[in-house]
């Protein structure tokens, strides 16, 4: 549980410190993103060329099913915000929302947990995904210190 509370932090944080950072000038190559993130999940995982070719698009698909899930809620929230005289009833919408999301977020892994498992074993799966959050940690990581630029100078 706390692994997912984890991943679903870096998700939700990932896209917004990539948008803030391209606000300051500094932007984040995603494609380069990618396929370092893909790299690493292989090798860590010991994925084969074939178990990559059927994992990642799966990857892929559930985490910008969950970007555009948070996408409209962060939307939501805004609107809502951006009023300067918010009810009770708005602020009882924002967080009846918040635990919609959440549900559907639960809804998407439960769903994509039956396709992962039949791409790929339980060990190799579990490892794959342990792999990629430990990536997504050390970018955000190294993306708030600088790194990353300096990495690509």
């Amino acid at each position: 549980m706390r692994k997912s509370i984890i991943l679903i932090v870096c998700v939700l944080l990932l896209p917004l410190q990539f948008s803030t950072l391209s606000a300051q000038n500094r932007k984040m190559n995603m494609a380069d993103f990618e396929k370092r993130k893909m790299e690493f999940v292989k090798k860590e995982a010991g994925l084969t060329q074939d178990e990559a070719n059927k994992y990642f698009p799966l990857s892929t698909e559930l985490t910008k099913k969950k970007f555009d899930l948070h996408k409209r809620h962060r939307d939501k929230v805004q609107r809502i915000k951006d009023n300067s005289n918010i009810s009770d009833t708005e602020y009882r919408r924002m967080l009846e929302d918040d635990v919609d999301v959440k549900i559907k977020e639960a809804a998407l892994d439960k769903e994509y947990s039956v396709k992962f498992e039949k791409v790929l074993a339980p060990e190799k799966l579990f490892k794959a995904q342990q792999a990629e959050r430990s990536f997504i940690q050390k970018e955000v990581t190294n993306f708030r210190s600088g790194q990353d630029n300096e990495r690509r100078r």
